[in-house]
């Protein structure tokens, strides 16, 4: 292994652990976005603040995760070879996380329109979605399953 390799591999694992932080506390935000009373504007507007903060920054973090993740596969070469389904499925979890990602815009948006119609437990059900995405991605990369 060059030591180029270990350093895109280190800082590829820091940024997806990052980006993945924020999506794991944005639908935290969401659900007590959900619950706060229509009276409260100084909480809403509180909340929606912090929720606006770290979607800016988990969309900043995202960038150089997914790019030191092509880096890996398409100039180490990771993955590549007969028999590696594994780095197929998670890059369809990859492209799953990147529409999560994009759902919590959108998801963000119907809270600063003032247009929510979900409840508090619905987000609570979201929230656990990035989860198991993340946890799927981890066994794929650590268990490496092959097809034949």
């Amino acid at each position: 292994m060059s030591n180029a390799y270990l350093w895109v591999k280190a800082l590829h694992i820091i940024f997806v652990a990052s980006w993945f932080a924020g999506l794991f506390y944005l639908p935290r935000l969401f659900v007590n976005l959900a619950m706060v009373p229509a009276d409260s504007h100084a909480e809403r507007e509180r909340l929606l603040i912090m929720a606006r903060k770290l979607y800016r920054f988990s969309t900043i973090l995202m960038v150089p995760a997914l790019v030191l993740g092509f880096l890996l596969w398409l100039y180490f070469g990771i993955g590549k070879g007969s028999g590696q389904i594994w780095i197929h499925i998670k890059l369809l979890l990859v492209l799953g996380v990147v529409g999560y990602h994009h759902m919590c815009r959108r998801l963000l948006r119907t809270f600063e329109d003032l247009h929510n119609r979900r409840t508090h437990r619905w987000y609570r059900v979201f929230n656990e979605v990035s989860v198991l995405l993340f946890a799927a991605t981890v066994f794929l990369v650590v268990l490496k399953p092959t097809a034949g």
